[in-house]
């Protein structure tokens, strides 16, 4: 049984379809987005379809973009001979919020998971390899996640990058700032271990 009128349950059933939202914070935003003035649910929508009819993929490294090259690609300040690895759009963000990685990137839009049927072909693994061997490039730092599928996918863009003889390193791993020993995996010790390094 509804118990809302269609087109608030319509409304409802949308925001329920985005990650990470569940049935009561879909009615949580449904009824917020009710009760906004009508301008300000008019922005959100434009908003919405501005940046869908606006956004598109950068054509070198596949990031999100409303003009030709993304803003990274187009600085001519940046070292265009290192290229970051990165499985989704928001990881760029990540990076560059530290203010340290000055090199390009390339967004594969995912990793390697044969459980959800997603393959090589699936990512822009083909735009990676082209931007390689067309480019001067010295290093590819592999930074997808240190999860199942981000191993597999860094392992099989290592093993296509070789015939390159180009730099191919991958992220470090090990014990998080603040972290506690006794509640470290062991898997995390190993690679903490595995990464040491001397003090200078």
């Amino acid at each position: 049984m509804n118990y809302f009128a269609p087109s608030v349950e319509t409304l409802i059933d949308e925001f329920s379809k985005l990650p990470g939202i569940g049935r009561k914070t879909a009615q949580r935003l449904a009824f917020h987005i009710l009760n906004l003035p009508k301008e300000d649910a008019d922005k959100l929508a434009q908003a919405i379809t501005a940046a869908k009819n606006t956004i598109h993929l950068c054509p070198v490294c596949q990031n999100l973009t409303d003009e030709e090259l993304c803003p990274i690609c187009a600085d001519p300040a940046r070292d265009h001979k290192t290229i970051c690895v990165v499985a989704d759009p928001k990881d760029v963000l990540a990076f560059e919020k530290t203010r340290e990685y000055q090199g390009l990137y390339h967004v594969l839009h995912g990793t390697i998971s044969p459980l959800n049927h997603v393959g090589p072909d699936d990512l822009s693994i083909r735009e990676l390899l082209h931007r390689v061997a067309e480019e001067d490039i010295e290093e590819v730092i592999l930074a997808t996640n240190p999860d199942t599928e981000g191993e597999a996918t860094a392992m099989y863009l290592a093993r296509l990058l070789k015939p390159f003889h180009i730099r191919v390193s991958r992220l470090a791993y090990g014990i998080p700032v603040g972290g506690q020993l006794e509640y470290i995996d062991e898997v995390t010790l190993m690679r903490a271990l595995d990464g040491r390094h001397n003090i200078e």
